[in-house]
C-alpha cells in the first residue's frame, strides 16, 4: 500500500512538473541546485602583453663599434624575446629606434631623432639600423630619454613591460633636460630605463650612468662597443640558410607596398649576409615565428585570416605579380593556400634545425654578446614581477 502511495504521489509530481509554463520555474529548480542546468559563459582568451623596447643609441663618432653591434645582434635579441610569454601566452614585442649625439641633426632638436616608432616591422627597424651614420657632436641623455618617453605611443596594460635601453660614453648628465627630470617622467608611465655604459665599469660610475639606471629603476650595465660579435659556426647554419631561400619563395606580395617590403626583405637579408653568417641565421630562424609578420603586404600572412582572403585578392588583383594578375581570383586562392602550407613546412624545419643549432652552441661554451645579453637579461628580471616565462 505504502509503495502504491509513493508510485501515485511521485506520479502527480510528475505532472506538475510538466504542466509548468515555459517561463515559470519550478519548484525543484529553484530549490535543488544540483539539477539546474548551468550555461557557463564562454572565457574569452588573455589578451597577449606587449614587451616594448625603446633603444637609443648614441651615433657620435666614437660609437661605430655600438652600431655595428646593434645591426648584427638584432636579430638574436628578437629571437630571444619571442620566447617570452605572460600568463601562458605569447607576448607581443614592439621595438622603437632613436639616435642622439650626431652633429648632422638640429641643435634645437637636441641633436636627437626618433628613427623608428614602436612597430612590429622588424625589416623597417633593421633596415633604419643598417642606415645609421656617426658624426661627432654632444650626446643629451637626458633629453633623449624625455623625448621617447612623451612622444612614443606606449602602452597602458597592467602586464605590458616598458622598456628603455641608453647606449653611450659621454657624461650622463650633458644637456638642459636634467636627468632627474627625464626619469620622474619615465616613472610616472611605469617605464623602466636601462642604461649601458660604452667603456669601463669606473668610467661609467663617474660619469653618473649607474646613477641614471639607479634613477630609471633599471640594469647599468658596462659593454665593449669595439669588440666583436660572438659567432659560432654550427653544422646547421648553411642548411637553415637554404631554407631560408626556399622561405623567400613562398611570399606573395600585394598591395601598394608590396613590391617595395618585398624588396626590402630580400635588401635585408643581402646586407646580413655581408656582415655576420651568425646575424643572418638568427634572421631566419625569426622568420620562421610568428613574431615576423606580413599580413600587410604579404597574402600568405594575410591568409591567416580565409575569410578575408578572396575579399583582399579581389581588392588588390591589380597590384598582384603579371603572372598573377591573368589567374582568377579562386585559382589566386588556391595557389595562396598552397603556399602558405609549404611555407609552414620550411618554417617547421628551420625551428627544428635552430633545436640543433643552439645545443651545438651551447656545448661550445662560447661567450655571451653584451649588448644583447644586456637587454634580454634586463628585460628578464623585470619581467619576473609581471608573471612572465621564457618557453
Amino acid at each position: 500500500m505504502k509503495t502504491f502511495k509513493s508510485i501515485v504521489l511521485a506520479s502527480l509530481l510528475i505532472s506538475f512538473i510538466s504542466c509548468k509554463g515555459e517561463n515559470n520555474k519550478s519548484v525543484v529548480e529553484e530549490n535543488s541546485p544540483e539539477m539546474a542546468i548551468v550555461n557557463p559563459k564562454p572565457v574569452a582568451p588573455a589578451k597577449p602583453a606587449t614587451i616594448q623596447i625603446a633603444l637609443l643609441l648614441d651615433t657620435s663618432n666614437s660609437m661605430d663599434g655600438l652600431i655595428d653591434q646593434a645591426k648584427t645582434q638584432l636579430w638574436n635579441l628578437i629571437n630571444k624575446m619571442s620566447y617570452a610569454h605572460c600568463n601562458e601566452v605569447q607576448a607581443n614585442l614592439e621595438i622603437a629606434l632613436y639616435e642622439y649625439g650626431n652633429s648632422s641633426l638640429a641643435q634645437q632638436d637636441n641633436y636627437l631623432r626618433q628613427v623608428v616608432p614602436f612597430s612590429t616591422d622588424l625589416d623597417n627597424i633593421s633596415k633604419e639600423l643598417f642606415a645609421l651614420n656617426t658624426k661627432g657632436g654632444d650626446e643629451y641623455c637626458g633629453a633623449v630619454i624625455s623625448h621617447a618617453t612623451n612622444h612614443l605611443e606606449w602602452r597602458d596594460g597592467n602586464q605590458d613591460l616598458k622598456m628603455i635601453f641608453i647606449a653611450g660614453n659621454e657624461s650622463f648628465l650633458q644637456g638642459k633636460t636634467s636627468a632627474d627630470f627625464a626619469m620622474g617622467e619615465a616613472a610616472q608611465k611605469d617605464i623602466t630605463v636601462n642604461t649601458i655604459f660604452c667603456g669601463d665599469l669606473q668610467s661609467g660610475i663617474s660619469l653618473k650612468w649607474k646613477d641614471g639606471a639607479l634613477m630609471g629603476k633599471g640594469e647599468y650595465t658596462v659593454i665593449n662597443q669595439n669588440q666583436a660579435t660572438h659567432y659560432v659556426s654550427t653544422p646547421y647554419d648553411q642548411q637553415i640558410l637554404d631554407l631560408n631561400t626556399q622561405l623567400n619563395t613562398t611570399y606573395v606580395a600585394y598591395g601598394s607596398q608590396g613590391s617595395f617590403k618585398s624588396s626590402q626583405q630580400m635588401s635585408n637579408d643581402a646586407e646580413l649576409e655581408s656582415v655576420s653568417i651568425a646575424a643572418n641565421v638568427n634572421r631566419s630562424v625569426v622568420k620562421s615565428k610568428s613574431v615576423y609578420n606580413n599580413a600587410s603586404w604579404d597574402l600568405i600572412d594575410a591568409a591567416d585570416d580565409e575569410e578575408m582572403l578572396e575579399d583582399l585578392i579581389v581588392a588588390n588583383k591589380k597590384t598582384l605579380s603579371p603572372e598573377l594578375k591573368e589567374k582568377s581570383v579562386e585559382e589566386i586562392k588556391q595557389i595562396t593556400l598552397a603556399k602558405k602550407e609549404e611555407r609552414a613546412k620550411v618554417q617547421k624545419s628551420i625551428l627544428q634545425l635552430n633545436e640543433q643549432r643552439e645545443v651545438y652552441i651551447k656545448e661550445q661554451g662560447a661567450g655571451e654578446n653584451e649588448l644583447e645579453s644586456a637587454m634580454v637579461n634586463a628585460v628578464k628580471k623585470k619581467a619576473v614581477a609581471k608573471n612572465y616565462t621564457w618557453k
